[in-house]
């Protein structure tokens, strides 16, 4: 089970690998820290549903530090549990098995953040 320090932990070198991609790169990431931003900015649609959409996508694709990300980002912006869940669920809808397995690594990372793990 992870812990908040080990979820944070994770978060940290995710940020210290894009840090360092910026570096290697900068024209491109300033380029995609751009599109990020006004992605995930509040329109129609609130940022916290952003980030949830993100997180089902996130695990639907399989990728860790992804889930982490906005998982981490769906909490700053208020997403419960069981709002997150339930994104979960369609995320595991359209992916299967191996969606059940990343679905449940959000939710543990969203529990470690929450103080629950």
């Amino acid at each position: 089970m992870a812990s908040t320090e080990n979820i944070t932990l994770e978060l940290k070198a995710m940020n210290q690998r894009f840090s360092a991609l910026a570096k290697a790169a900068p024209q491109t990431m300033v380029a995609y820290r751009s599109l990020m931003m006004e992605a995930s900015k509040p329109g129609l649609l609130p940022a916290k549903l952003k980030e949830l959409v993100a997180v089902a996508i996130a695990v639907h694709q399989g990728c860790g530090d992804c889930i982490l990300f906005h998982v981490a980002n769906a909490a700053g912006h208020g997403a419960s549990r069981e709002e997150l869940a339930e994104v979960l669920a369609v995320s595991i809808e359209m992916g299967g098995g191996p969606s059940t397995v990343y679905a449940g690594r959000a939710l543990e990372a969203f529990d470690a953040l929450a103080g629950k793990a």
